[in-house]
């Protein structure tokens, strides 16, 4: 396979193996620097209507106690700009030096205002001065360069207004209000997202504006975490200064759904030294995304191990789009079949049909039948402790390589190897095989098994920089044209349940995203003392987590997807509130995806490719979509749910939920 990129000058980060941060520029907000050598920034965005001062206040000092450094507000308009002023006296009367930040949208005059009063402006450029309209739009070079000079007209006063106070900008890009122009000209693709932010740093830099954060978002974790990557290519390439970039996930959702989409985006892009600044977007209350954030960031405070894992100078791998990693089928693993869920349930002993349940297989003794619903695991790891009943047909059981050798039934159990087992193993399974091995193991492994049509990797590191010291083991696999099926196995023996979200989503989820990985494997082999009853809830977040890393990676689609906007001052009905009743409705719909957005700012262009819509376009009233067509116009809230859901029935999507 020839190497995509060829040296490490063309790399988008420092190192794909050492752990660095990218060294970019300081931008001073306020009281706050973002970039340089200071540490990763934590921000967060009030939910408050901007013209409730004192509820914003309140907010933001909630926002702050959870270890939020830099408030974002809204501004739609130029009153709500006005109004800026009078939070950030309230709260510097209060003694919070927090800097504030006003998100615009559609009102350059609101941006104008506000860069006098606050320390920094959020603009997107798909609609600072830009319309969209889902027109393509012919364009000869000229035309195009009119438009561009129109649009440096519209933005100069603002950047003049900026370097006058001091003020400092976010460029912000966001994959779904691409405008019409970028859209013609670039498409729908993480190129559109980077040319629309270096339109408008090219004016910036011309009048030697430089106080410039810029970010790439997309509630698509592929498409985010390659825009990022391609912009810093880009600002390299360009010769433009090393700007910070403010790393996000739009529309991420809620719960562990948004906490583990989030870590895919966002950890993603921490393991290559890349982000100055992050915001988690939960359909939460604010004072819930900063701790979620700051998890993701403290990890890399002690980052060790790196040292010792060997430096990659031929990279094999495409990071600016995605493609899977070949790999033979190997029974229902690797070729063109889903990544593969594998629970442990080892540290059980004589688990009943009932505990089955756990890993998303439901038992009915009344009728001796079994139910799976769609986040059943398609394998268990039962180590030394084999399962003593019969096993549905959607699942299937891996022993340890002793216990299988004297397993009465040696057809439906499959062996899970070490390395020394497998090289002195004399009877194999005539169809599928388990080879467990550290990333330190690849090269013993890798004559063992590239001839192979019967063999199945668990690849495992005891490495603290987990993802990459895994990467470097399947580049050396690209590099052998071994195209074994890999499953990366990961262990988070005795933490929280947050932690071990955001961690997988990390680990694995930033490998999946690259197309490496053909499953994932959540180990209890470190677990601590517990009793069954807290091993049993381990093994059920571990299943669930498993299979929320692989939607989120959009590498398997198991369930109903939500993209739900995390709310702002805009938001014209309780997001919370609507995100779990339409939830409750649907999430049985496998491999739906539904954007619900607060207001029209966020859709339907932020509901990127989300199938239905459900947005907010008045005071208790809705507008609801088909892709990014409108089906029915200003909606009674209240009758929303039931015409969304008519809707997708007129479709053919809707299924009827069953009980379990």
């Amino acid at each position: 396979m020839e190497p995509i990129i060829k040296s490490a000058d063309s790399f988008y980060c420092d190192s794909l193996t050492r752990y660095s941060r990218r060294k970019t520029i300081p931008v001073k907000v306020g009281d706050v620097i973002i970039g340089g050598d200071n540490p990763i920034v934590v921000q967060s965005m009030t939910t408050v209507d901007t013209m409730d001062t004192m509820g914003s206040v309140e907010q933001c000092i909630r926002m702050i106690n959870s270890g939020c450094e830099l408030i974002r507000i809204t501004a739609p308009s130029i009153k709500e700009a006005e109004n800026l002023r009078n939070i950030k006296a309230e709260l510097r009367k209060r003694g919070y030096n927090t800097p504030l930040v006003a998100d615009i949208h559609f009102t350059p005059n609101a941006a104008e205002i506000a860069a006098g009063i606050v320390e920094k402006v959020r603009i997107n450029p798909g609609n600072y001065a830009d319309k969209k309209k889902f027109e393509v739009i012919e364009y000869t070079d000229q035309s195009y360069q009119e438009e561009l000079e129109r649009i440096r007209e519209r933005f100069l006063p603002l950047v003049k207004i900026c370097k006058e106070n001091g003020t400092a900008m976010r460029i912000g890009t966001n994959h779904g209000s691409l405008s019409d122009r970028i859209m013609s000209r670039y498409g729908d693709t993480p190129l559109g997202m980077v040319e629309s932010a270096l339109e408008f740093l090219r004016i910036c830099e011309a009048e030697n504006f430089h106080d410039i954060v810029i970010s790439m978002k997309s509630s698509n974790t592929q498409v985010m975490v390659q825009a990022y990557r391609l912009l810093v290519q880009k600002l390299d390439e360009g010769g433009f200064k090393p700007y910070p970039l403010h790393l996000g996930v739009t529309e991420a959702g809620e719960a562990e759904d948004g906490r583990i989409k989030s870590a895919v985006g966002i950890g993603t892009l921490l393991e290559d030294g890349l982000g100055d600044t992050v915001r988690v977007s939960l359909t939460e209350d604010p004072e819930f995304e900063a701790p979620v954030a700051k998890a993701l960031i403290d990890r890399y405070l002690h980052r060790a191990g790196h040292e010792s894992i060997p430096e990659i100078s031929n990279y094999p791998i495409n990071p600016f789009e995605y493609s899977k990693r070949p790999a033979a089928e190997v029974y229902n693993f690797g070729d063109h079949n889903v990544p593969r869920v594998i629970t442990d349930i080892s540290r059980i002993q004589q688990i009943s049909e009932k505990e089955m349940k756990a890993v998303g297989h439901f038992y009915l003794p009344e009728l001796d039948k079994w139910k799976m619903n769609d986040q059943g695991c398609d394998f268990v790891y039962s180590g030394s402790n084999p399962i003593p009943f019969m096993l549905p047909n959607g699942m299937k059981e891996i022993q340890d390589s002793e216990i299988w050798r004297q397993a009465p039934d040696q057809l439906n159990k499959f062996p899970l190897f070490t390395l020394s087992d497998y090289k002195e193993a004399n009877k194999l399974h005539s169809e599928l095989n388990f080879l467990e091995i550290f990333d330190t193991e690849i090269e013993q492994a890798i004559p063992l098994v590239k001839d192979r049509k019967d063999t199945v990797l668990i690849l495992k590191t005891a490495n603290q920089h987990a993802m990459p010291a895994v990467r470097r083991s399947f580049v050396r696999l690209l590099e052998s044209d071994c195209i074994i099926p890999v499953v990366v196995k990961v262990s988070y023996p005795d933490q929280s349940e947050d932690l071990t979200m955001l961690y997988a989503a990390t680990d694995v989820g930033g490998l999946l995203v690259d197309g490496l990985g053909d499953g994932i494997f959540i180990s209890l082999e470190k677990e601590g003392e517990h009793s069954r009853a807290e091993l049993l809830d381990q093994i059920k977040l571990h299943n669930s987590v498993s299979f929320g890393v692989l939607q989120a990676a959009r590498t398997r689609m198991s369930k109903t997807e939500y993209i739900s906007c995390p709310s702002c001052g805009r938001t014209l009905f309780d997001l919370q509130e609507t995100t779990a009743m339409i939830r409750k409705r649907t999430d049985h719909l496998k491999g739906v995806k539904i954007g619900i957005m607060g207001c029209i700012v966020n859709g339907p262009g932020e509901m990127a490719d989300a199938d239905y819509g459900y947005v907010g376009s008045g005071k208790g009233k809705i507008t609801l979509y088909k892709g990014k067509e409108v089906m029915k116009r200003s909606v009674p809230s209240e009758k929303a749910v039931d015409e969304l859901i008519n809707i997708i029935r007129e479709d053919g999507m809707w299924i009827e939920p069953e009980t379990i």
